[in-house]
Formats: C-alpha cells, sequence, structure tokens
C-alpha cells in the first residue's frame, strides 16, 4: 500500500519505519531533514512538503505536535488533495474538539479518517507496539486497522470521532496520578527506613500494584528495569505528558468534570517541566521527593 506519512519526530520516525518494514512504499514528509535522511535510510521515499507526499497514496498517517497544525495540514495539504478513496489517520495527540472538526472536514469531502493517538512511548514506536485508541465510523476504523497494526501490538476502536482523543487524555491524566503516588509512597517508605526494593516487591504483589509501579518504575536499581535506570533519558518526556494534561484539563472544563487529583498532578508537572525538567522522563517526577 502507498501510505504518506507526515511527521517524522521521535514517535513517527519509528512509526514509519515500521511500516516500510511491514512491505507498505511510505512516502514521507518532515520539516526536519535530518528526520528525512532517517527516514529514508529506514526504507522511506522522502518528499519536499505534505502534499507532494499524500499525492497517489492510498492513506495518509499523520504524527504531529497540537491541533492548531494537523488542522492546517490536513486543511491545506490533504483534504482535496489525497486522492478520493484515501484513508486519513491522525495519530497525533490533540484536543477532542479538533479531531472531530478536522475528521467532519474529511468526512464532508469524501474521506474516510480516524482519531488514532497512541500509547508505550518512543520504545514501543521503535518497536512496533504502540496501543492506538480509534474514533471514526466502523468503516474507517476497518480500513485503518491493518495499517495501524503493523505499528502497534493492539488496536482498540475506542467509538465515534474524538473517541480516540478522549481516552488517550483520560488514560494519561490516570497514568500522572499514579505515578505521582508511587513517587510519593516509594520515598516515603525509603524515609522511614525501608528498603525500597523491599517496598516494591510488597506493594507489586499487593494492593498497591499499578502500572507506574510494576512495569514503570521510577527508582533506579528498584523493581523493573526503565528510563530511570538511564538516569531518566528516553522513554515518555514529561513536556509530552503536560502537554496531555494539559488537553486534559481543557477538556474537563468543557465538559464540567469533577478533576481534583488530575487538577493537582497537572499543577506538579507544570512546576516540574517548569523547572528545567521537560526533556526527563515523566517519572523523574520522583526526584521532586528526594
Amino acid at each position: 500500500m502507498k501510505i504518506a506519512f507526515i511527521g517524522l519526530g521521535n514517535m513517527g520516525g519509528g512509526m514509519a519505519a515500521n511500516l516500510a518494514k511491514a512491505g507498505h512504499e511510505v512516502r514521507a514528509f518532515d520539516l526536519s531533514e535530518e528526520a528525512l535522511a532517517r527516514a529514508k535510510d529506514a526504507g522511506c521515499a522522502t518528499f519536499g512538503s505534505a502534499r507532494a507526499a499524500a499525492e497517489d497514496c492510498e492513506a495518509v498517517v499523520s504524527m504531529l505536535p497540537n491541533g492548531a497544525i494537523v488542522r492546517d495540514v490536513y486543511t491545506s495539504d490533504i483534504i482535496g488533495q489525497a486522492p478520493q478513496g484515501t484513508v486519513f489517520l491522525d495519530c497525533s495527540t490533540i484536543d477532542v474538539a479538533t479531531a472531530k472538526d478536522v475528521i467532519a472536514l474529511a468526512e464532508n469531502a469524501g474521506y474516510d479518517m480516524v482519531d488514532a493517538p497512541v500509547s508505550g512511548g518512543i520504545a514501543a514506536a521503535n518497536g512496533g507496539t504502540l496501543t492506538f485508541m480509534v474514533g471514526g465510523t466502523e468503516e474507517a476504523f476497518e480500513r485503518a486497522k491493518p495499517i495501524l497494526e503493523a505499528m502497534g501490538k493492539a488496536v482498540i476502536h475506542a467509538g465515534e470521532a474524538g473517541a480516540g482523543q478522549t481516552a488517550k487524555i483520560c488514560n494519561n491524566m490516570l497514568l500522572a496520578i499514579t505515578m505521582i503516588g508511587t513517587a510519593e509512597a516509594m520515598k516515603m517508605a525509603e524515609r522511614l527506613g525501608l528498603d525500597p526494593q523491599k517496598f516494591y516487591e510488597i506493594s507489586s504483589q499487593s494492593s498497591g500494584y499499578n502500572w507506574s509501579l510494576n512495569a514503570y518504575t521510577p527508582l533506579p536499581g528498584v523493581g523493573v528495569e526503565s528510563p530511570a535506570d538511564n538516569d531518566y533519558q528516553g522513554g515518555f518526556a514529561t513536556a509530552l505528558m503536560l502537554k496531555d494534561l494539559r488537553l486534559a484539563m481543557e477538556a474537563a472544563e468543557t465538559s464540567d468534570s469533577a478533576v481534583p487529583l488530575g487538577s493537582r498532578a497537572a499543577s506538579l508537572y507544570e512546576d516540574f517541566a517548569g523547572a528545567g525538567n521537560g526533556g526527563l522522563d515523566f517519572s523523574a517526577i520522583i526526584k521532586t521527593y528526594s
């Protein structure tokens, strides 16, 4: 299949490479020459614009920084430019309203489109083990599914347009809350004289079990191997977690949802990122309890 891939950053680069590895003809575009060079090395054909990449394709996959850019790329370079019958897959994490608006514009122009944000981080993007949360019609989902399966381990239809974004921001709000709670508990146990490894062994097999503790332990040398063991490099950057939390707070306000723990988590990550830690993995928030 001829697939245009727009946005080759930390996540998109690995995703495009996996599509090429799966045998698809990937037509890649990014503003970064370095990103384009990496895509070319991974077997992708490279183009000088999103519009050029989308010509003569059967699918368009995008992985872009925010909703404003997604809207601009699709309205300026994709909708009406890609061949009729092309399916669009936006894997960016953006606000729900923009996701719904862009999908409506695509559908009105005769295209199928899904919002399909991801969970798993850079390692999963490179390894092809992402989880996709997909919003859109049943027909659009079925067309998008085999493309997404080439980049991930799980592809879940969350519901109608925008449902993928809703699932993503709610999931990551929960993740931020559990990571902060895990960090607080681990550091308090340590201050009370309990060996952190012993705390991990106990809590990870009892009612304290949670993903942040069991699968992404935030203390180096404790529990499973994680970015904490690499000086909090790689993984899911604090700046990206903060972006998702801001989207969650915006959605909470528009839906009149009470999210006191989510709000507190957003505030703590605002402070942590503002102190110059935006490039560190989000589990590095445990440093604030040292």
